[in-house]
């Protein structure tokens, strides 16, 4: 059993998934809904974006996503700083880097399934011709997955790096 000197050492996980997580839907907010306007929350949902009232909608939407998305941020922040009040830690890069990119991942592929195949309410990438959705939203799904493993990768490495990190 580790001691609890040992488990307040420990690098926290759920910080930097957090972080990746609020980090995965600015990405997909800012630069697919906002900069590149390929789609918004609802715009396959019977509400696409060719209307004022329905940009208005759409945006409204948009806002909330974005408030989750900066919560997990904060909670992330949080954890961190919980953690970082402890003394004398020294956690590997890689851990960090790693678990912003397991949340990251996480993001794209429950979005991705959730948001574009199960409930249809939008798709990557709406300004092509339709039958060439799903291919942006299967990218959407594989950009994810990559990351997730790569993140996981990248923490298992950092943890063996990492001086006290319990196996």
């Amino acid at each position: 059993m580790p001691s609890l000197d040992a488990k307040l050492r420990q690098f926290p996980t759920l910080a930097g998934i957090l972080f990746g997580l609020g980090l995965g839907g600015f990405f997909d907010g800012i630069v697919f809904h906002q900069l590149l306007q390929w789609h918004h929350m609802v715009t396959s949902a019977g509400y696409p974006a060719d209307s004022v009232e329905n940009l208005r909608f759409n945006t409204l939407l948009d806002g909330l996503f974005h408030a989750a998305t900066y919560l997990f941020v904060v909670l992330g922040l949080v954890l961190l700083w919980r953690a970082a009040h402890q003394s004398h830690l020294w956690w590997s890069g890689k851990m960090l880097v790693g678990t912003v990119l397991i949340g990251f991942g996480l993001f794209n592929l429950v979005e991705g399934l959730v948001d574009h195949q199960i409930l249809g309410i939008h798709h990557v990438n709406e300004t092509v011709p339709r039958e060439q959705w799903i291919y942006w939203d299967l990218g959407f799904l594989l950009w994810g997955a990559l990351m997730l493993v790569g993140g996981w990768r990248l923490w298992r490495q950092g943890r063996r790096a990492s001086p006290g990190e319990l196996r």
